[in-house]
């Protein structure tokens, strides 16, 4: 059993930036490869970014290619998303998930993964 717990969201202003942090509890969490999802107002779940077991690997969202960047630290059983020259449009909950496996090009926004997090709001302002 894994249970996530996300943080770090908030208002910020176009432009801005955010870290997200998800601290995970047990003893397997580099036995999970971990993702982002977000979900905005009134419109469907969408992957991130998503990162291997070791952090060797990484993979993203189109949308937020070149600006946000995931990492984890195994020692903190923690991963990261920090978002730069955040838009209006990335304003979201955001979930962070884990799941045994690792796919090279992301998970397709409604796959299962193992566990969830409860998410954090991230509220962009212009």
């Amino acid at each position: 059993q894994v249970q996530l717990v996300e943080s770090g969201g908030g208002l910020v202003q176009a432009g801005g930036s955010l870290r997200l942090s998800c601290a995970a509890s047990g003893r397997t969490f580099s036995s999970y490869a971990m993702g982002w999802f977000r979900q905005a107002p009134g419109k469907e779940r969408e992957f991130v970014a998503a990162i291997s077991w070791s952090g060797g690997s990484t993979y993203y969202a189109n949308s937020v290619k070149g600006r946000f960047t995931i990492s984890r630290d195994n020692a903190k059983n923690t991963v990261y998303l920090t978002m730069n020259s955040l838009k209006l449009e990335d304003t979201a909950v955001y979930y962070c998930a884990a799941d045994l496996a690792y796919p090279q090009r992301g998970w397709d926004d409604d796959y299962g993964m193992d566990y969830w997090g409860k998410g954090t709001l991230v509220t962009v302002s212009s």
